[in-house]
């Protein structure tokens, strides 16, 4: 998004939700430019005025509000850190059980600081790769791993979001 004019990327953002609402008979109500926001795309999100949140920010571990030109939007941030995109990046992850580990270990350290302070962990998925036989292995023994030990809340972006504004929206954080 970020080479293209602001023409041109509301033109995008217009046919992604088009595709969006022919294929999945809904539109959209988050957004996430995976492949990195320009200096409009946020004014864009706002403006459009669908969506509940963007994912546009690797810059946090919670939700939080910005102001858009006058206008209140929620953050729902993004991370890399767990993301199945390292099973085909140089350096990435070696074999499925360093996916699972990384994962694990993320996890534990974020649930003993939840007892505290809210946490939020983000796995990005991508089913052509993460769907492999042996990798779609690893994120499951990683769901019975935290399934087991409990005290947490799968969640989706959206229904973060919602939770988010639910309990937040008086506070402005």
């Amino acid at each position: 998004m970020w080479l293209l004019t602001r023409e041109e990327e509301k033109a995008h953002m217009e046919a992604a939700i088009n595709s969006f609402e022919e294929t999945c008979g809904k539109r959209p109500l988050g957004w996430y430019c995976c492949y990195g926001p320009s200096v409009h795309t946020r004014e864009l999100v706002v403006e459009e005025g669908g969506f509940v949140y963007d994912a546009d920010a690797y810059n946090d571990d919670l939700p939080y509000y910005v102001e858009v030109k006058g206008t209140r939007h929620l953050i729902v941030p993004y991370t890399l850190n767990y993301d199945d995109a390292a099973f085909v990046v140089p350096q990435g992850y070696g074999s499925p059980g360093d996916f699972y580990d990384l994962c694990k270990r993320g996890f534990d350290h974020l649930w003993d600081e939840g007892a505290t302070h809210p946490r939020m962990m983000s796995i990005g998925l991508h089913p052509r790769l993460i769907g492999q036989a042996d990798r779609i292995s690893a994120l499951a023994d990683f769901i019975d791993y935290a399934q087991a030990k409990g005290g947490f809340w799968f969640a989706t972006r959206l229904e973060i979001a919602s939770w988010w504004n639910d309990h937040h929206a008086e506070f402005g954080t």
